[in-house]
């Protein structure tokens, strides 16, 4: 049984320019243990997924629309705000994208960290503070009992990140979504944050929800990939396979762009075109205007999710007819 399983989620956000559908029927399922990516630009719906899932869209002007995410027999999107702020930050916790501007500037890291103890477990300071002392040794910030009364802006973006985490894992949770974790980080740092997310989610058994636009790191990281695009799933398979044989064009040319892919000397490959505006109704395929695939067919009828092979699915249509 998995251990989250969400169902035709669609969020919208609801705005004086028309309604933006930044999720549009999204399904998954993930496993106890499982790293699942979730894959794609920036707009096509990722991070609003995971917000979803934690309670954490703004209501106005989001708005789920649909949908179900069973997280053991409780429905996170449709549960009593009681019982949600009991699962998050103990059960499921989140990493963000920008470790500055979601850490508080006026509070001391010592705060900050045993915030989700105080909350959730109802223990001593003086615990608390014991537990997030050992917290930052565990996540790699040397002399973490001087850097415990700190205050967010000593730190360098690394170490904030890695302040992050161990916010996000202090309480030991089941499920850790990390939204682009590595983003602002130097090409060093970031494997040692990658790595780092490895080996706690091996010790404390986590599944882990990873968010990028980044496919290099997928490789190294995630057991299965779904991609995103315009707000929906357009691929989804185990990491091997979508490396060796990526079915729907968007997936190639999210490989294609990878620059150490790319032949030495040879101009670096971008997509054509820009994404699609969500405020405004799609005719069939969202990613036809950019493929070069594309024919009448994908541009007049929506596509869909189906499975190509065992452990592979994908939206395009030319590829479920065998023509490409």
């Amino acid at each position: 049984m998995p251990l989250l399983e969400v169902t035709d989620l669609r969020t919208y956000f609801h705005s004086r320019s028309g309604i933006h559908r930044a999720v549009d029927g999204v399904s998954f399922s993930l496993q106890k243990g499982e790293t699942l990516g979730l894959v794609g630009e920036s707009g096509s719906g990722k991070s609003v997924t995971c917000y979803s899932l934690m309670g954490l869209v703004p209501q106005p002007p989001g708005r789920i629309e649909s949908g179900t995410a069973m997280f053991d027999g409780t429905d996170l999107l449709h549960c009593p705000p009681a019982l949600a702020r009991g699962i998050r930050g103990k059960r499921i916790a989140m990493i963000f994208q920008d470790p500055m501007t979601s850490l508080n500037p006026y509070l001391r890291i010592s705060e900050q960290l045993i915030e989700p103890l105080l909350i959730h477990e109802k223990i001593s300071r003086a615990d608390a503070h014991a537990r997030g002392l050992a917290m930052l040794e565990e996540v790699g910030i040397p002399d973490a009992a001087r850097w415990l009364q700190s205050y967010p802006h000593e730190f360098s973006g690394g170490m904030r990140q890695r302040v992050m985490i161990a916010m996000a894992l202090i309480t030991r949770p089941e499920i850790l979504i990390a939204d682009e974790p590595t983003t602002a980080l130097d090409v060093t740092v970031q494997a040692q944050i990658l790595e780092l997310i490895k080996k706690l989610q091996l010790e404390f058994h986590m599944a882990v929800i990873f968010v990028t636009h980044d496919l290099g790191v997928v490789s190294g990281l995630c057991d299965r990939v779904q991609v995103m695009y315009a707000g929906r799933i357009v691929e989804t398979a185990d990491t091997r396979t979508l490396f060796k044989a990526p079915r729907h064009p968007y997936t190639k040319a999210l490989q294609r762009s990878i620059p150490s892919l790319q032949p030495k000397g040879r101009e670096l490959y971008t997509i054509p075109g820009m994404p699609p505006d969500l405020s405004r109704s799609i005719a069939g395929c969202a990613f036809a205007p950019r493929c070069e695939h594309a024919s009448d067919h994908c541009r007049a009828t929506d596509p869909f999710l189906a499975a190509v092979t065992a452990t592979q699915a994908t939206a395009c249509l030319r590829v479920q007819a065998g023509e490409i």
